[in-house]
């Protein structure tokens, strides 16, 4: 299924193709497969997970390294916003204090006094969090994009092949 769609919008020389020759863009960074595609989300997950400016630069920073879709992986850095990000990272600060066996800190104040008088004991249990997250949900994720890609594919597979062989008989008949 979203091979078909990006195929459609990918069809000839289109405004993507201008825009790479512009600015001097490898193409590779902007394929559509399903290995540059389940990269780019685990690579944007994974720095979407860690509390941290600049996600975005991170990904283009990581492009060297890795070869994968760099449009989906800024998406899904884009995951964390301002909005997402308070519940997102109290939940890391949870799952790092259960990871660690700690207990969460009590009479939470929202104000800049009380996080710099608690920050040694916020911060360690958030970036156990943070890794749990980055590494093992991302991992996760990926994997589960991978098989979804494929079944799908070996769905249409079969679906083609029923439609031929239903054509075949009609004619034979």
């Amino acid at each position: 299924m979203i091979r078909k769609f990006f195929r459609k919008k990918a069809s000839g020389k289109g405004k993507l193709d201008t825009f790479l020759e512009k600015y001097n863009l490898p193409r590779a960074y902007f394929n559509i497969n399903r290995k540059m595609i389940t990269r780019g989300v685990l690579i944007g997950l994974f720095w979407g997970f860690i509390p941290m400016p600049l996600q975005m630069l991170s990904v283009v920073a990581t492009t060297p390294f890795i070869r994968f879709n760099v449009p989906i992986a800024i998406a899904m850095v884009w995951l964390s916003n301002p909005f997402t990000m308070p519940p997102m990272y109290y939940m890391e600060y949870l799952t790092g204090n259960f990871i660690l066996g700690r207990e969460g800190l009590d009479n939470i104040e929202l104000t800049l006094q009380w996080f710099s008088d608690h920050m040694g004991d916020i911060f360690v249990p958030l970036y156990v969090g943070t890794a749990f997250y980055s590494i093992v949900v991302s991992t996760l994720v990926y994997f589960l994009l991978n098989w979804l890609w494929i079944r799908s594919v070996k769905e249409e597979k079969c679906t083609k092949e029923k439609k031929y062989n239903k054509k075949k008989k009609s004619q034979e008949k």
